[in-house]
This record gives C-alpha cells, structure tokens and sequence, in this order.
C-alpha cells in the first residue's frame, strides 16, 4: 500500500504551489483522480494533499473585497437585471427605492429583512461588516 502512494509522490510530487501554472498543473492531476470511479485509500491521501496545496494557494491570492448593504443591493439589481418596480414589494414605493440606491435614506430592518426574502440571503449580507448584527425575521 505504501509503494502505491510512494509511486503517486513520484510521478507528480507535490510541492508548494506559487504560481497559476503550477497551480493548473495540480489541477490537472487533481481532476484526473476524480474522474476516476473509486479511488484507494492511497489516492485519497494523495488527493487531500493536493487539495490542500491548492487551498493554501488561492487564500494567498487577491482577496475579494466584500460589500455589504446598498452597494450589494447595487450589485443584485444589476446581475439580475431588476428594475426599481421590481422591489416596490419590499420596499413600497419607487421613490424610497431610488432614495436608498442614492444615499438620501437607509436601508431599515424591515427593508433587509425583505430583501432577505426575495433574494433569498442571509439578512447579515445587507448590514455594514461592523454591524453584522442578527436580525430575527
């Protein structure tokens, strides 16, 4: 059993990844393993050993910056391409909408906990990192 883990060391030896072309050629050996239809204790060892070098890689990267609130509510209405009628429901008119996408008003409780509900998200995500805060629907 040893030498078949042994031979796995061998043929791609698993090293610090530093770069992206490492980092797809690990991959490579990463999606060859799992295309496999059962794989040995050995091959997944040597699996979890690839996926950690992976891990460790990518939280070294660029981190993503989070947003939160309006500008997330931005980013929603964008990506599915809502109009402000859209979020009247939760919001009741077009006017308090336009208000909160342009700063003159703040998102209240019972505007995050609807857009929570239509959005289908945690309310947290509409809250400031600094106030997420639990908020009890």
């Amino acid at each position: 059993m040893i030498d078949k883990y042994i031979q796995l060391l061998q043929q791609f030896p698993p090293r610090t990844i530093t770069n992206d072309e490492q980092l797809e050629a690990t991959q490579v050996v990463i999606d060859k393993l799992l295309d496999r239809p059962q794989l040995s204790p050995e091959e997944l060892d040597y699996l979890n050993l690839l996926g950690t070098l992976v891990y460790e890689y990518e939280q070294k990267g660029e981190p993503i910056a989070d947003i939160y609130g309006v500008e997330l509510l931005k980013v929603l209405i964008a990506e599915r391409q809502l109009r402000q009628k859209d979020l009247v429901p939760v919001f009741k008119t077009e006017s308090i909408i336009s208000d909160i996408l342009n700063g003159k008003r703040q998102l209240t409780v019972r505007h995050i906990q609807g857009l929570a509900q239509f959005f289908n998200l945690s309310p947290a995500v509409f809250l400031p990192e600094e106030q997420n805060i639990k908020v009890i629907a």
